[in-house]
Order: structure tokens, then sequence, then C-alpha cells
């Protein structure tokens, strides 16, 4: 088990970024690789969904951002990974929010939070805090545009609304609940067109991005796909 926390560590060089929608496999992906190379990890999107979760705890509202800003630039969160499970606990002011952080309402409002300047200038600082030796593989939808623009290696994850939706509902199931894919296409295709027509870091591939369209693969092959990359770059060694 491993604890990542948002300190002030330097940013170093060893970097992954990897952007893209919602259900595309970002965050397995990162895991993995972060897990592959005994690098840190840093999941942005998670980082949103706390800071939503936090707002709802302290009745701060979604559109007050002002007071959003505040609440971020002093979010007491930790990430903790477990190499028996596929994602990252979460801890705020302790308390395990796991549960909560991938559900409907959370997604909805963690995007609406992220849409605000303010917010993203106030967290700006703190991811980029997770860059530290020996390298950093970073999930999120601005990692390579906003967050780490010099990264040595930037990934588009992407995959189709059907596949992503198919992935959400199967993992909707085996958590005891339920929603129709029907519905879930549209709530994913409603938070792509937010989070792409968004003014502030909207979700776009870096001009020097290596797009890679998950549709029709699987985890490893997706792993094995930018570890060549990064080997081909010389980032890491074969």
């Amino acid at each position: 088990m491993t604890v990542t926390t948002a300190d002030t560590a330097p940013q170093h060089s060893a970097i992954i970024a990897v952007d893209g929608p919602g259900g595309a496999g970002k965050g397995t992906v990162c895991k993995r690789l972060a897990e592959h190379l005994g690098w840190h990890l840093l999941d942005s999107g998670l980082l949103y969904r706390v800071l939503a979760r936090a707002a709802i705890k302290h009745g701060v509202a979604a559109d007050d951002a002002a007071a959003l800003a505040d609440l971020a630039a002093g979010l007491a969160v930790q990430f903790v990974s477990d190499s028996d499970s596929e994602g990252l606990s979460a801890l705020l002011e302790v308390e395990d929010v796991t549960a909560s952080l991938r559900n409907e309402e959370t997604g909805r409002l963690a995007s609406q939070v992220a849409a605000l300047e303010a917010v993203r200038a106030a967290l700006l600082r703190r991811q980029r805090a997770f860059s530290a030796a020996p390298g950093l593989v970073a999930d999120g939808r601005d990692m390579g545009t906003v967050v780490f623009p010099a990264a040595p290696l930037k990934i588009y994850l992407t995959a189709s609304v059907e596949e992503r939706a198919r992935r959400r509902h199967k993992q909707l199931l085996a958590q005891g609940q339920s929603d129709t894919l029907a519905r879930l296409v549209e709530a994913i295709a409603a938070r792509d067109h937010s989070d792409m027509s968004r003014a502030v870091a909207p979700l776009v591939p870096a001009a020097d991005a290596l797009s890679i369209d998950s549709t029709d693969m699987t985890i490893d092959q997706v792993c094995q796909q930018v570890l060549g990359e990064a080997v081909r770059r010389g980032i890491i060694e074969d």
C-alpha cells in the first residue's frame, strides 16, 4: 500500500500525462502504469470529486467561486492506493469518502466546480506538487495542456460514448446499483459537452499528445502501447 499527499515537492521531468473523457479507462491504466513503474500517481478527477464532496459537507454552493477556491486551497485530502483494488481510496478530513465519489451527483458537481477558473487555479499548485522522483503518472482532463505542459509523454485516451456507458453500467451493477444504458449514454455525452466546451481548461488533446482509442482494446493493450512509447522516447528503459 502506498500513500500520496499533495505536498510541496518540486516538479520532476519524468511525467506521463494521460487525458481524456470519463470512462475511457484512464484511472485503471494510470494506476497500473504507476504500479509497474514504481512512480507516483495523481488522479486529478478524483481530486475534483473530493472537492465536490467537501462542498456538500460544508454547505458551499456550486457557483460560489470564492468559497470553493478557499475550500480547494485548504483541502485536507489523502489518496491511498491498494494493490488489491483497481482504484484509489480517498480520505477527506480523515474520513473515507471513496464510496460517494463515483456517484452521478458527485460527478455532476465536480464538473461544475471544475469549470470555475478560481477553483482550477487553487488546485493547480497542489496538482503540480505530486511530481517527484522517480516519476509521475498524471490522470485527468488537462494534465498535458495545463498542469504539465512540458511532460515528455502525453496521452489522450478515449473511447466511444456507447462503450464508456457500457463500462459504467457494468461497474454500477457490480456495486449493486442500477441505471439504464440509455440514461448513462445521455449523462456521459452531457458531461463530455460540458468538459469540452468550458471556457477554462477545456478537455482537448494536447497538440503533441499520442491519441489512443480504447473502445476495442483491453487495459493491458493500452498499457503496453503507452509503455512502448515511453521506451521509444527514452523516458524509461526497455
